[in-house]
């Protein structure tokens, strides 16, 4: 069985961690095919009004780094929408 990634994991290994910016429809779908199977708490959700930004902290596997005939990892993420007018739930 495989451990999930660590934090502590990425400081030691010099990892930065996948960065990805959706600047057209093509590109969010990349970034949907990464969130997909994503869960989160609804304690993690955070709207900030004075930037207009929306996030999540979101626990999502990282398919990036699939290794063949092991399960994918999962990782904490955070999933960040800018120039947000308004949030509604």
């Amino acid at each position: 069985m495989v451990d999930d990634a660590r934090f502590e994991d990425a400081r030691k290994g010099g990892d930065r961690g996948l960065r990805l910016q959706a600047l057209d429809p093509d590109d969010l779908q990349v970034i949907s095919s990464l969130v997909q199977d994503a869960v989160f708490p609804i304690t993690e959700m955070k709207w900030q009004r004075s930037k207009r930004r929306f996030s999540l902290l979101l626990n999502r596997f990282r398919w990036e780094d699939e290794v063949e005939g092991q399960p994918p990892e999962r990782v904490q993420s955070v999933l960040a929408f800018d120039d947000v007018g308004a949030v509604r739930s």
